[in-house]
């Protein structure tokens, strides 16, 4: 929910002038600008940036004497059930709002957004479509106590599994926990927050953690409304122990104090003099995002907390440890006011990552993305713990092998694959991509004696093989993948996380690959489409681009070639979509049967 469409824009516009607007009104984004004719797309890194540029721009500044429209990017797909309703006056009662969008149908939740606006901002789901459009055409731009309402779709990521609420009455279903009287004042529901917050305790002071027959530890769950797990059989013989605690962020912050002041008593009865520094473990995948441009986030958390703060190296990751850790020195009260600001980091990237990560599930059908071990526990169906970590050489735990680091497995596809990746006998096709890697990358590719291109080709189900250099001082190697869209899904997955893995880019920089694949010659133009239409439509959907070259001899198979680039997942929208195009020429190619004509009849033996 954190990519903005950008309309009304001007001709003269460039992607210059949105730098400078966004650095003018301090909002951050987290990608270039793409600038279109008349419109432009932006992605903000979380839903707090998204919402103060539709704040603060939208409607009241311009550019080029064109006053800018900002929303939401929603694909067609999912302008379904879900709108945002923004401008609503601070003190309007629930009551009044609840009557009013009740005037459209049934109401099947509505969530208040937190923003820094006067106004306040509400997420609304109705149970149909003609509902929610009906009350998109009826609300935006209508004046209520001087206020005009701003309407807009926003992403709805279970629209194509979930239909209309059975028995819904005209009105509102029940939504959860109460509220308060006015959206303006009221505070959204407290939820237990899907990343957990994990510690490093030094293993002397466990026994005192748990007390007598868990006594301690019992006490601290109760009060603090967690789940605490300590992972005593975890690394046998190790000086320091993780924790793992499950509960609202207010709640994980209570029980890590109580838990850092048993450490404290203890320390003083056993006369233990050595410093107990906080211990956080996080998931590399959004230790940058903490650590933020040139550290900036990281001084800041200092400076506002008064501790000192350092992150284990990278070259101290493993297979079977994704973590990293950040150790906090301080006081007790300044290393609690720091865990507070450092989770709260890591949950907005964990939030921004899975919105990425459902969006782009929900745009390839069939495919279940929490088994790819990109993000931690929190997806569904992943274990809450890394209680179970395999030995060194199990297959079946390697984060780099697309199993979760927390202990989760699932397959990546469902059992019905898409239309575009059926041949005529209802089994997927096999397809050829040539995915371009550094060439200083293709000895961590290939791994020690060729093991690490061996156990990719079985994980992955695909033929793997890296052609020869073009030239003594090529930078770029071809890598070449045959297998069906799963498998190719796989291979690539894993090839880009391998370059992010091994610092083939920087900590902050998205791992952006090219990837050329094969299209007959005569269905180039359906690719491009009249006037470039299908593939500018296409660049715009998968946010990658996807050129094909003019003036391209057929080669001997009378086949041309089709490049894409861009980060993991558009790569994988582009080629799935491009898939899509070709399955629907091959089904118009095929022979229609002639009316009337008898199937043929088995011969007999």
């Amino acid at each position: 929910m954190n990519k903005l469409y950008i309309g009304n824009v001007s001709a003269e516009a460039s992607e210059e002038d949105f730098e400078t607007i966004f650095e003018q009104w301090k909002i951050p984004h987290s990608g270039p600008f793409l600038v279109k004719t008349g419109y432009a797309f932006v992605d903000c890194p979380d839903e707090k940036a998204a919402m103060k540029a539709i704040d603060v721009l939208s409607g009241k500044v311009e550019l080029h004497g064109k006053l800018l429209e900002v929303e939401h990017s929603v694909p067609k797909r999912q302008r379904s059930c879900k709108l945002q309703i923004r401008n609503i006056p601070p003190h309007m009662q629930w009551e009044v709002l609840d009557s009013m969008l009740a005037q459209y149908g049934a109401v099947e939740s509505c969530e208040q957004v937190n923003t820094d606006t006067e106004t306040a901002v509400v997420n609304v789901r109705y149970a149909a479509k003609d509902q929610a459009r009906l009350a998109m055409e009826k609300l935006n731009g209508s004046m209520m106590e001087n206020y005009a309402l701003k309407v807009s779709y926003i992403p709805d990521e279970t629209a194509a599994q979930e239909g209309p609420s059975v028995g819904g009455r005209r009105g509102f279903n029940a939504r959860g926990p109460p509220r308060s009287s006015s959206p303006g004042l009221g505070a959204r529901p407290k939820v237990q927050s899907d990343i957990p917050l994990r510690v490093l305790v030094p293993t002397q002071f466990v026994g005192a953690i748990i007390g007598k027959e868990g006594a301690t530890i019992r006490n601290i769950t109760k009060q603090t409304h967690s789940k605490i797990d300590i992972h005593r059989k975890e690394n046998a013989g190790a000086a320091e122990k993780p924790i793992t605690i499950h509960s609202t962020p207010e709640g994980c912050s209570n029980a890590c104090r109580t838990i850092m002041e048993i450490m404290q008593k203890e320390a003083l009865d056993t006369k233990f003099t050595e410093e107990i520094p906080l211990k956080i473990l996080a998931h590399n995948n959004f230790v940058g995002r903490l650590i933020g441009k040139e550290g900036r986030n990281l001084k800041k958390i200092e400076q506002d907390t008064g501790t000192k703060i350092t992150i284990s190296p990278l070259q101290d990751l493993t297979l079977y440890n994704p973590e990293r850790t950040i150790t906090v020195k301080g006081s007790i009260e300044a290393c609690s006011r720091a865990e507070e600001e450092v989770m709260k980091k890591i949950r907005e990237s964990y939030d921004s990552d899975m919105a990425a990560m459902n969006l782009q599930s929900n745009l390839i059908p069939g495919l279940n993305l929490n088994a790819l071990g990109l993000f931690p526990s929190g997806a569904p169906g992943m274990g809450p713990s890394m209680s179970s970590v395999p030995p060194p050489g199990a297959h079946g735990g390697c984060s780099s092998f697309g199993c979760s680091p927390y202990g989760g497995e699932g397959q990546f596809w469902a059992s019905v694959p898409t239309a575009s990746s059926q041949s005529l006998a209802g089994h997927p096709e096999s397809e050829t991509v040539h995915l371009f890697i550094p060439a200083l990358a293709v000895g961590a590719i290939i791994g020690k004696q060729g093991q690490h291109i061996k156990q990719l080709s079985h994980f992955a189900g695909a033929s793997i093989k890296i052609a020869p250099a073009e030239g003594m001082d090529a930078k770029q190697r071809m890598v070449i993948i045959v297998g069906p869209p799963e498998a190719q899904f796989k291979a690539q997955c894993r090839i880009f996380g391998k370059l992010k893995e091994e610092n083939f880019f920087g900590p902050k920089e998205e791992v952006k690959l090219e990837a050329h694949i094969k299209v007959p010659s005569f269905a180039a133009g359906r690719v491009i489409g009249k006037g470039g239409k299908t593939v500018n439509e296409l660049q715009n959907l998968t946010c990658a681009e996807v050129v094909v070259p003019r003036d391209q001899t057929p080669d001997e198979n009378d086949q041309v070639i089709v490049k894409i680039s861009g980060h993991f997942f558009a790569c994988q929208l582009a080629q799935r979509k491009i898939q899509e195009i070709l399955a629907q020429v091959r089904r118009q190619q095929q022979p229609k049967p002639t009316s009337g004509a008898q199937p043929p009849q088995p011969r007999r033996k």
